[in-house]
């Protein structure tokens, strides 16, 4: 890859960060303030959340059947997830310090705020925690195991890839074998020393 591409790339994922706050303090400022790790509503709008709010009763009536029939396979997942969850976090804690990789933030991925929010019931704020755990759990795996591919094997695939993972952009090109091993040292060597756009402090 050479350097005005790579300085593109960088560019990009800059510029995709700081959208992605951008956009975020907005929603803030338009909707409530975190305070820490509370999340903040005006009175008027957590009134209103109140209001809307579903009683159990109301809920469980309300329910399409066939979410209360599935619901015991789904929240069966929980035992695989978990086994992943602790393997994945133990293969980082261990290995990534011998790589010299940066490591994965948890809290960037595995977010439970869904709770804070007046207008659901207990139910409901047990599947947001739930959903916001296996969502985040797989975002959090997808990318431990994208930077070990980086440092591994950053070659890009001959076919076209879907669901291609942010570091994929990197990859060196499919079938480029001139001075492979001294690219491949130059890319491990930069993932310790370069943390990535949302992993700054």
């Amino acid at each position: 890859m050479n350097e005005k591409i790579s300085q593109l790339l960088e560019q990009i994922a800059i510029l995709e960060e700081d959208l992605r706050i951008a956009v975020h303090e907005q929603e803030a400022n338009a909707l409530f303030q975190l305070n820490g790790k509370r999340v903040e509503f005006e009175e008027s709008v957590r009134q209103t959340h109140l209001r809307l709010k579903k009683s159990f009763f109301h809920w469980v009536v309300t329910y399409r059947p066939q979410n209360l029939i599935t619901g015991p396979i789904i929240y069966s997942m929980i035992v695989p997830l978990a086994i992943l969850d602790l393997f994945v976090s133990f293969y980082q804690a261990t290995c990534f310090p011998i790589y010299k990789i940066t490591k994965v933030r948890r809290g960037d991925y595995i977010v439970f705020d869904r709770h804070q929010l007046e207008y659901l019931n207990f139910i409901e704020k047990f599947h947001c925690t739930y959903c916001a755990y296996g969502n985040g759990l797989m975002a959090y795996v997808s990318e431990i195991v994208a930077r070990t591919e980086e440092y591994f094997c950053p070659i890009k695939h001959a076919k076209k890839v879907l669901g291609k993972h942010s570091h994929y952009v990197r990859f060196l090109p499919y079938g480029e074998a001139e001075d492979y091993e001294a690219k491949l040292e130059k890319i491990r060597v930069s993932m310790g020393k370069n943390n990535p756009p949302n992993e700054k402090k």
